[in-house]
């Protein structure tokens, strides 16, 4: 039986990456161990982790996670008011499919695209 799952995403610098899903996106750091080359957050129910891959050529990444909210509105605001620069297509509208949805990059071009049921 799967039961949870958390996505492992690529970043080139743990500090501007740590800074940024904390500091804009309102997450916090989890775990005890602080490696150099690993980072695990959490915001509410969701872990997200990330690897070194200092290489990494952000304009070739095409790291992408979904992540479901039940306050898609607020959430929206929230990112807003911490200057959380939301993706030029990706700005907060309800799909045809049935979604309210909206997406940012992080720093390493990660898309993260959240969404809420529009029924």
């Amino acid at each position: 039986m799967l039961t949870d799952i958390h996505p492992k995403l690529p970043m080139r610098d743990k500090k501007i990456t740590k800074d940024f899903y904390i500091k804009k996106l309102g997450f916090q750091e989890f775990g005890n161990a602080d490696y150099d080359f690993y980072l695990m957050i959490q915001k509410d129910q969701v872990q997200l982790h990330f690897f070194e891959f200092k290489e990494l050529v952000p304009t070739e990444n095409y790291g992408q996670v979904y992540l479901r909210t039940d306050t898609i509105e607020e959430l929206y605001q929230e990112f807003l008011n911490n200057e959380v620069e939301i993706h030029p297509n990706g700005h907060l509208e309800t799909k045809h499919w049935g979604q309210k949805e909206f997406s940012i990059l992080d720093p390493d071009n990660n898309l993260l695209t959240f969404g809420q049921s529009a029924f």
